[in-house]
């Protein structure tokens, strides 16, 4: 196959210097449909081509391509690469080795390349076992924001490693990668915009719509890249927006940060603008806290005002942490940010009432907690989902003296999020139909939500107002029937 049929096309100045760039760490972020994966795709066949040949001419590299998970991997990353490279080699679909790509062909000086691109699927903190042992030249990422950030930790010391130094060891190594917008609480957001570690490079490429302000029209953006590859160039972005959410068009058309709602939201009512604000607690009205238990146990702190706005403050947020190690991070955070406030009740869910597996005493969460000093009692309720909903929403339809009847402080930032639409059913595969799951997802944000729901509960929030008529949730049959549910 002749060598001028693979060479790099100009798509843009930025997207150009991302495949260009030799920094060891260089990641691009842009909208879709601008030649972000086709750009990793180059990138990664220059640094086969570039390795410097062995005493036998030959160049020879390893490289990991990773997403998130093998249904996106094969159908959009290896397809894309299979397009642009299948001919120069053969491909094995794999079985119990992952799918790989094996290169093989002539360079016009008269060396040889012989690359090896092996495709994984690396999604959960837990897949870095997966990556132990492996000898790569470079690592390829696609849709970045989807992976942990301790794959990328390994990744770092398993680059490098092939050829070894007894073949003539390797000319570059790296990691690079790309993605859409992240949210401003991901880790590509603290890295790229706030940190900006040594040897690390961030692009970001012009968005396909622009706005003057966040109240503006949407518009086409002139500096788009990779438009002459887009039907109806960049009226591709026009069309794109019809029909989309405010957030989605942002993230996915304009490039910007923010997050984007998958499912639908557990709580519709919720309005960031209107309630996210920086505020304090009175001292005075003392604390109550929330708290959800499991391998990912979380807390909210808040409290109810004077005129009966819910107020939330504080949150602890954890991943694979036992119920006493979060307990003793909960005391510290108290004892840092409320010495001497009066805490009017520490209440969590019903289901840590059951007894501990792995405690040799057979203690409940309650009685682990407990030995540590943290007095916290089952919420009230018997853990029924829609009163525990209900009660957390309810104050979300409600103004008092000009004011929402809610309060979520910015630095809550998972609540924020759950509430954002983070928090919500899962979307049920159904041909023609819009379907989802009657039960909230559990995911990272169902753990903060479920504990603000115990708070409000354990607050006194078993009380709801329906058509400005208030109902006793004492008797959670009737409750239910009234609310509609079965």
């Amino acid at each position: 196959m002749a060598q001028h049929e693979y060479s790099y096309k100009p798509q843009g100045p930025v997207v150009d210097a991302y495949v260009a760039c030799m920094g060891q760490r260089a990641f691009i972020m842009g909208p879709l449909g601008s030649s972000k994966t086709n750009a990793s795709c180059w990138k990664a066949f220059r640094i086969m081509c570039g390795q410097a040949p062995d005493r036998q001419g030959v160049r020879r590299t390893r490289l990991a391509a990773i997403r998130n998970t093998y249904s996106d991997l094969l159908t959009t990353t290896a397809k894309d690469w299979q397009e642009m490279f299948l001919p120069l080699g053969h491909w094995s679909a794999g079985g119990r080795e992952p799918p790989c790509h094996y290169l093989d062909f002539d360079l016009p000086d008269g060396t040889r390349v012989q690359a090896e691109m092996i495709f994984l699927a690396l999604d959960r903190e837990e897949d870095v076992k997966k990556l132990r042992g492996m000898q790569l030249t470079a690592a390829m990422l696609s849709e970045v924001k989807e992976l942990p950030f301790a794959i990328l930790e390994m990744l770092d010391l398993r680059v490098g490693r092939f050829p070894s130094a007894a073949d003539g060891g390797v000319t570059w190594y790296g990691i690079f990668g790309d993605t859409n917008a992240c949210d401003t609480d991901h880790w590509y957001y603290a890295l790229a915009e706030e940190k900006r570690p040594d040897g690390w490079a961030f692009f970001r490429q012009p968005g396909g719509l622009m706005r003057a302000s966040k109240t503006s029209p949407w518009r086409p953006n002139p500096e788009a890249e990779n438009l002459r590859n887009l039907p109806g160039g960049v009226l591709y972005y026009v069309k794109g927006a019809q029909g989309k959410s405010e957030d989605w068009i942002a993230v996915n058309l304009a490039n910007e940060y923010g997050f984007v709602k998958e499912g639908k939201p557990v709580y519709p009512d919720y309005r960031d603008a209107v309630m996210c604000r920086e505020f304090e607690l009175s001292r005075a009205l003392g604390i109550t806290i929330g708290l959800d238990f499991g391998l990912t146990p979380a807390a909210i702190i808040g409290q109810r005002s004077v005129s009966g706005q819910w107020r939330y403050r504080h949150e602890i947020v954890t991943e694979d942490t036992g119920i006493q190690r979060f307990g003793l991070e909960l005391k510290r955070f108290l004892g840092e940010h409320y010495s001497g406030w009066h805490i009017n009740g520490i209440y969590g869910d019903p289901a840590g009432g059951q007894r501990q597996a792995g405690d040799v005493e057979e203690r409940t969460s309650f009685q682990l907690l407990g030995a540590i000093g943290i007095e916290a009692t089952p919420a009230p309720g018997d853990n029924d989902i829609v009163l525990r909903i209900e009660a957390f929403s309810a104050p979300m339809r409600q103004m008092i003296d000009g004011e929402p009847g809610m309060l979520i402080h910015p630095d809550a930032k998972t609540l924020r999020k759950a509430c954002q639409g983070g928090y919500a059913y899962k979307r049920i595969k159904v041909v023609g139909s819009e379907r989802y799951r009657d039960m909230p997802d559990k995911d990272k944000y169902s753990h903060p939500a479920d504990a603000g729901q115990y708070l409000v509960l354990g607050g006194g929030g078993n009380v709801t107002v329906l058509g400005g008529s208030p109902i006793a949730t004492d008797d959670y049959a009737a409750f239910r029937a009234k609310m509609g549910y079965q």
